[in-house]
Formats: structure tokens, sequence, C-alpha cells
């Protein structure tokens, strides 16, 4: 059975025996007088959200279980209102999922549903004037400035809206929000904000190769589909870095998690918290789970959050009497039978170790590029993966030898003229949520004259 018939068997309804397994572990775990529940999703006043509210998608699984996870952690970011209904051991091991029309679906990949949502759709045109891939705020930047101008343009997402910002639980130095912006909330704007000006947004799509030729780029999706564009911007992020630990993708959406969490904040009322990095999303996660959490743990090797986190952050962490911070530490293993149980910290000055009781782990340690399609295409990256743009391609006698144009590279173009790089992914880039928009909107400007062929 090859992938696809593996995803539509997914979908396909449960047998009579397992659908009665299932609906006998709801019935045991919560009796219909009083079943309680996990909200998650945007949070909003308890008086005006009743307890049974048909609108929304229900999950119901085991505590620690990673397809769970990843779907709860899809919703969260799409903004779609859920409940997570926890189910005793006895259940069955695979989560299912039921919705606002009563459909269940046991097992359900992404693709599946967001094609129950009706998102998933395949390209209306073509050749567009622009693709774009990767829908992080850089990305969702460029797609709403090429729009408004007029320009046909699809944007190409594998995963969910708001890439990596999307997971934050709130942003709090953007502009113009002086109360801050969850990420999911900036994402799901933008997403409104580029469906008014015509952009055609394909999710749960990733891009595996492309064939470039002057004036005319084909970039090729998982399944096969191929979006034609004549210009192109590259908008993939970073993934999460792991910690490089023995058995961690065991414990992968069962204890561990990466990046910051938000749709996991509310399931760990009284528990003791561990968050794995010093940065501004790390502290971002902290001060979001502190409160719930009975404590939180912020491990960073270095000797403070000083050089590392924004000032405002920084004096809420100090503040804040739930969350401590221990100064060259690391976690150096995981425990756990199937799930999360424990974690080993080593102090790095003293060099000892001792083993701490937990069941949520998150890492906030920054990412990796992946960019290994743009070596099959001959596109310059730097050493750590990067795409290099622009000046950083050289200028004049100096320009890269493979450039084939008279013209030096625009600003953000990459190596392949008519193709640009924009955000994390890029080399040098300026890591911060606004200028990841702005680069959006300046890369729809040097678009602009490729097109026009100055």
């Amino acid at each position: 059975m090859d992938k696809h018939e593996k995803q539509e068997a997914a979908g396909t309804p449960a047998d009579a025996a397992a659908e009665a397994r299932v609906d006998e572990a709801l019935q045991e775990s919560f009796p219909a007088s009083d079943p309680p529940f996990w909200t998650l999703g945007p949070e909003r006043p308890k008086a005006a959200e009743p307890a049974d509210d048909p609108q929304k998608v229900r999950i119901y699984s085991g505590l620690g279980n990673a397809a769970a996870y990843a779907i709860r952690d899809f919703l969260h970011r799409c903004d779609v209102p859920f409940e997570w209904v926890p189910l005793n051991d006895d259940a069955p091991a695979e989560p299912l999922c039921v919705f606002p029309d009563g459909t269940r679906m046991a097992a359900p990949t992404i693709r599946q549903i967001t094609d129950k949502l009706g998102w998933f759709r395949n390209p209306s045109r073509t050749e567009y004037d622009l693709a774009i891939y990767g829908a992080g705020p850089a990305g969702l930047s460029a797609a709403v400035y090429a729009a408004a101008d007029g320009l046909s343009t699809v944007l190409v997402e594998r995963w969910a809206l708001g890439g990596q910002a999307g997971s934050t639980s709130r942003i709090e130095n953007y502009l113009g929000f002086d109360q801050g912006v969850s990420g999911a909330e900036l994402a799901e704007r933008a997403r409104r904000q580029a469906d008014k000006f015509g952009v055609e947004i394909l999710l749960a799509r990733e891009g595996r190769g492309a064939e470039l030729q002057p004036g005319r780029g084909v970039g090729i999706l998982e399944d096969g589909t191929r979006i034609v564009a004549r210009a192109s911007i590259c908008a993939t992020g970073v993934a999460y870095r792991c910690l490089g630990l023995p058995d961690e993708n065991r414990f992968l959406g069962a204890g561990l998690y990466y990046g910051a969490g938000a749709s996991e904040a509310p399931l760990t009322a009284g528990e003791h918290v561990f968050v794995v990095g010093g940065g501004n999303s790390a502290g971002q996660a902290a001060m979001q789970f502190a409160l719930r959490a009975r404590q939180v743990s912020i491990v960073i090797r270095d000797d403070s959050l000083r050089r590392t986190m924004s000032q405002y952050l920084l004096d809420r962490v100090e503040a804040a009497p739930a969350v401590e911070v221990l100064a060259r530490t690391e976690v150096t293993a995981l425990h756990g039978n199937g799930v999360l149980r424990e974690i080993t910290l080593r102090d790095n000055g003293s060099g000892t170790e001792r083993r701490v009781p937990t069941r949520w782990l998150f890492v906030c340690i920054g990412g990796d590029p992946q960019t290994s399609w743009a070596e099959s295409i001959g596109m310059v990256r730097d050493q750590s993966g990067y795409i290099v743009t622009g000046p950083d391609l050289g200028r004049g006698r100096e320009r890269l030898q493979r450039w084939p144009l008279d013209r030096d590279p625009y600003y953000l173009e990459t190596s392949i003229p008519g193709v640009f790089a924009i955000g994390d992914v890029r080399h040098n880039a300026v890591r911060r949520c606004a200028a990841a928009v702005g680069e959006g909107a300046m890369a729809v400007a040097f678009v602009h004259r490729v097109l026009d062929g100055s």
C-alpha cells in the first residue's frame, strides 16, 4: 500500500468493533452527565462559551499521544476551535477526531483534516506571476503585497500558516499591537488579508524540487503537482533544532515538544514544565506556562539570560515567582516508557547530574534551514545551509561567476535570476518578525522589476 492509499484508509469510517471500543472508552472516562474537557485555541471568557459547543472539533486520545499533539498543534495554529478530551489508559492508541457535522476520523492525517475543513485544493492556474513557498510572516507579507499589486499569486505551505511565529503565545514588541498579539492571531489576520486580495493558498503541500528556466520556474510538490510561475520566492524558514539525544524521536509529541507549545499550555496545570533555550521564544513560552504550571524551569548553557533575551521579557521572567533559571545546565537524557517521565540535567559547572520527574519538555533553541533542495538546482548557500542573496553574492567584477545576467543580483535575489529568498532561510537575515514582514514587502518590489524585464 503506498502513502496515498494509507491516507485514504486512515480517513475511512472505523469498523464496528473499533468504534465500539472508542465509545466504551469515552463513556468510562466521562459520564454523559458531566463530560469534562480541556478547551484549547484562543481563550475566551468561560461564561461566553457553552460546555457543549457543537462547532468545535473534538479530539479524543490519551495524554502523551504524539499523533493527537500534531492535530492539536495544527488546529491551534490555524485558529480552529477545538477540544481535547483525555481518555483513560485503556483507550485506543490512535486519536479520534469528531467534526461538527458528526464525521468521525480515526488517526487522520493533516492533509485529510485540511480536506475535511475545505482547505485542501489544487492550483487553479496553469501559470502564476509569483509563487511563494512558505507561509510564515515573510511569505504571508510577500503574498499580501504581491496580490494587492495585482500579481497572480500562489502561496504554498507544507504545514500551517504562521511558521515558527505561529506557535508563539504572545508577541509584545510587534509595532501596532500595544497589548501584544499571538502568533496564531497574527497569521490569521494576514490570511484574511491575503484572501481579500485573491492569493491562492495551498496548505498541506510541500515543495520537493524545482526546474528553473529564464523567466519561468516550475516548483514540484511532493505529490507531483507542478507550480509554474514567472518569479518565485523562498520563505521556507527553518526547522526546529533538536537536542541530539538518544531516543529523542521516541518522545516527540509524547512529552517532548519543539517550539513554544502554545497549544499545550492549558494541559500543564499543576505540572513542572522545563523550557530549554534562552531567547525570546523561550521566555514567552515560560511566561505562558507560568500562568498554569506549578513551576517552570528555563534551562540554559550560558551564565544568564541577559545576552539572549529582550529586556522586557527578562524583567518578567525574573519577577515571576513560578519561574526559575537553571544556568550552566543542559538536558543530557530522556527517560520514560513511550511517554516522557523524567529528564537528566547536568550542571556544567560542577559536572554533577540529577534526574528530575516531568512530563513536559519544550525545546526553543533555534533552528536549521531546510534547503537541501537548493543544492540540487545549484543555488548558492553558506556553510550552514542558508541561502545567499543580493550583495553577498558579489558585485561588478567580483560578482558570482555563474550569474548569467549583465546586471547585479537584486537585494534578496538568489544566485538564480528571478528567485528570491526572504526571512529566516536567508543568509545574514535579521531574525525578527517585523524584519521578515519587511523583507516580504521588499522582495515584491524587486519581483516587479524582474517581471518588467528591468
